[in-house]
């Protein structure tokens, strides 16, 4: 027996991979980040499931929990919000389950980053616009190292998704255009993307912080900056039909 880590999708219960649904399905007991996973997903659980809210324990008593589970015989699913491989405490966690000698596997999802550029409708890597993703945070109570803050990442100019910092867009905002984007540079904030109440704003790093204020937008959701989600646009050229490649001459 082993503690199965589930992705629970970005929030739509439907945006779960299909082993990860088996694994809700036929779990004993779950362990479930409550104030981020969208309940619907306990559905898929059998009646008797036992159900633990983690927004509540501290990792000690996860942990602990889960290697009862496990002892006891149990299916043990750990359900994480998006996928666990951003921001999802992961690595503490395998190690401290390895020292209790309990073994885990890991069953990917899809993050809210993915989520939301659907919802908007925009793809990150538009070719001669953007072509690579920064993916990152603003320190808060938890700190990010001086070379990964905000300022020197917006040096590169390119897609950057911002997670777990809209409390601050006002500072983001700031610090983006200090380290080097225009003030113009499309931004947009998702609320609980995917969700049924998901919401998104369109501005500008320069008009963004105010329609986030209008909103009450605070948590939950995502600061997307960077050109790709701007007008311009360069098709791909491997769908040219005189690019020719190995599967196609």
């Amino acid at each position: 027996m082993k503690v199965l880590f589930v992705g629970a999708g970005p929030g739509d219960k439907e945006l779960i991979t299909l082993k990860g649904y088996k694994a809700l399905k036929e779990a004993d007991m779950v362990i479930w980040a409550g104030s981020l996973v969208n309940e619907a997903l306990l559905e898929y659980c059998k009646a008797d499931v036992e159900i633990h809210n983690s927004a509540l324990m501290h990792m000690e008593e996860i942990l602990t929990t889960c290697a009862k589970g496990v002892r006891a015989g149990k299916k043990v699913v750990r359900l994480h919000t998006g996928d666990f491989s951003i921001y999802g405490s992961l690595r503490e966690q395998i190690e401290g389950l390895q020292a209790l000698g309990i073994e885990y596997e890991l069953i990917p999802g899809v993050s809210s980053f993915l989520g939301a550029a659907s919802s908007l409708g925009v793809e990150y890597t538009v070719p001669e616009v953007s072509q690579s993703l920064i993916i990152t945070r603003r320190g808060g109570r938890t700190p990010v190292p001086e070379k990964e803050s905000l300022k020197a990442f917006a040096q590169h100019g390119t897609s950057m998704v911002i997670f777990l910092s809209s409390t601050y867009v006002d500072e983001v905002c700031k610090e983006l255009i200090e380290g080097g984007y225009d003030g113009g540079t499309p931004a947009a904030i998702v609320f609980k993307a995917t969700w049924q109440d998901e919401e998104i704003i369109r501005g500008t790093l320069m008009t963004l912080p105010a329609l986030a204020k209008e909103k009450n937008i605070h948590k939950m959701s995502l600061i997307m900056v960077g050109d790709f989600l701007g007008h311009e646009f360069n098709p791909s050229k491997l769908y040219q039909k005189d690019f020719k490649h190995e599967y196609r001459t």
